[in-house]
């Protein structure tokens, strides 16, 4: 996608093939910066310290990780222990374990001196098939909206919870792809972007559809049930970094409160997702393991002070304690559709397995 007139992706490899390069998202929204990662190490810590973040993202940037392990020392021993540094990084997003599944089956039958070109290539390709099955999910997504904009002859009013969008992936976003494509097809549409305490990721969202020239309106995460009251919201599209083989969803803390209104007002709730986020191995989603973060990213909260600079401050009182689980899960009874790069299912395993019977 577009900051400013200039295509990104939110990785790529160094033109002299030494290093990957990802943008910082740490420093968004305040300001833009590009990080090089030149080890195994560097891509572990950029996954957990949320350098780079999204269920799509954090796969393809372990996938890298494994590469640049290989360029270092190609040894079965270093195989393993890329394998397991990476794979601990973050526990919910299945397409970590999913990427570091497919190098694993990729290298160890290889000769050490064979793995590393192998890994690169292999990394690479994972990232351009992100960006298709990305742009699959939007061509799906954007019949929905065409639908609404059919039948209300206006404005469709989108909201959307965290960052799915073409930061949480290669290019395109899941939630986001079909909001691109209807704006680029001339499409009226306005999002509402949740701003998703306690990292506020909907600053992200709404940075990047600012920079692409999308209408939106960043809200409170209290906010979306009143507009949905009040008629203000014809579809929500959500992510999500897993879901589980019953049609279950995990996705960034308050989507369920999200679903729930929506399903008490009669508004679609659909979560837009590539099959390499499907895991079959979970039967629902209580099975599903929640992330708990640390407490400081709730009791302190960044920002811009009036003098320009970043500052981070304390939002809670002396001796509170505070607790911080990352995400949720959504069941799949309140779920409209799972889009998804074939098509949208219904959220159901009956559902799932029509579009992926292999």
């Amino acid at each position: 996608m577009k900051i400013d007139g200039t295509h990104y992706r939110s990785i790529w490899p160094h033109k002299d093939g030494d290093w990957v390069e990802i943008i910082d998202q740490t420093r968004l929204p305040y300001e833009f910066g590009v990080l090089a990662l030149s080890t195994m190490e560097d891509a572990a810590h950029a996954i957990r310290v949320m350098q780079v973040r999204g269920a799509p993202l954090i796969g393809a940037t372990a996938a890298y990780g494994m590469a640049l392990a290989m360029r270092a020392d190609p040894s079965d021993a270093n195989l393993s222990e890329a394998l397991a540094v990476l794979g601990a990084t973050r526990p919910t997003a299945v397409n970590l374990r999913w990427a570091l599944e497919a190098m694993r089956g990729l290298l160890m039958p290889l000769k050490p001196g064979d793995r590393a070109d192998a890994a690169w290539i292999r990394a690479g390709a994972i990232c351009d098939e992100d960006v298709e099955i990305n742009h699959s999910i939007g061509r799906n997504g954007l019949a929905l909206i065409r639908e609404i904009a059919e039948r209300k002859n206006g404005r469709v009013n989108l909201l959307t919870h965290c960052n799915a969008g073409w930061l949480a992936t290669v290019d395109w976003g899941t939630a986001t792809a079909p909001m691109y494509l209807a704006h680029e097809e001339g499409i009226d549409i306005h999002v509402w972007v949740d701003e998703t305490r306690p990292r506020n990721q909907g600053a992200l969202t709404a940075w990047e559809l600012g920079h692409h020239g999308v209408p939106h309106t960043y809200i409170t995460d209290n906010a979306g049930g009143h507009l949905m009251q009040h008629g203000d919201v014809d579809m929500v599209i959500t992510g999500t970094d897993r879901v589980a083989a019953n049609g279950d969803v995990a996705n960034k803390i308050g989507t369920y409160l999200k679903a729930l209104a929506a399903r008490d007002n009669g508004v679609p709730f659909y979560i837009a997702l590539p099959s390499p986020t499907i895991d079959w191995t979970v039967a629902n989603g209580a099975d599903i393991p929640i992330e708990e973060r640390n407490a400081s990213e709730v009791e302190t909260i960044q920002g811009r002070g009036t003098n320009g600079a970043l500052a981070s401050v304390t939002v809670t009182p002396p001796g509170s304690r505070a607790a911080n689980p990352a995400f949720d899960v959504t069941p799949a009874r309140l779920v409209t559709g799972l889009i998804t790069e074939r098509g949208v299912a219904t959220a159901s395993q009956d559902g799932l397995r029509k579009l992926f019977p292999a």
